[in-house]
């Protein structure tokens, strides 16, 4: 694969992971009962709808994708696999496919075309 194909496949995957991602912290945080930000549902809220908008941005990805797959590792052991083991059959296939991207996001970084790269650019 060509190197221009790779950075772009990678920040297409980075931008379209977190625009997808931001909406489920919007619906927790903004729902008609909206949660105490200090109860899980609130910090994972947070977590969701701020962490999500950095991975769009290109902010820091390594580190928040990192806590966001441990995030998404957390919500299927938790809300998913007490209902079976099988994430077809309890809901969990976005918790753990969100979970395997977030930990790929942070192996491989924000890539060029992010605030990291640009930060990166300026340090040389």
């Amino acid at each position: 694969m060509s190197e221009q194909l790779r950075i772009i496949s990678l920040n297409l995957l980075r931008i379209v992971t977190g625009l997808l991602f931001v909406p489920h912290g919007y619906q927790k945080l903004f729902a008609d009962q909206p949660p105490e930000l200090t109860s899980t549902l609130g910090i994972a809220g947070i977590l969701e709808l701020f962490g999500g908008t950095l991975i769009v941005l290109g902010l820091r990805t390594r580190t928040i994708a990192f806590l966001l797959s441990g995030q998404m590792a957390v919500a299927f052991w938790t809300a998913h696999a007490p209902r079976s083991p099988w994430p077809i059959a309890n809901g969990g296939e976005l918790a753990v496919l969100f979970c395997f991207i977030f930990l790929f996001l942070s192996a491989h970084g924000g890539s060029k075309w992010s605030i990291d790269g640009l930060l990166q650019k300026r340090k040389r």
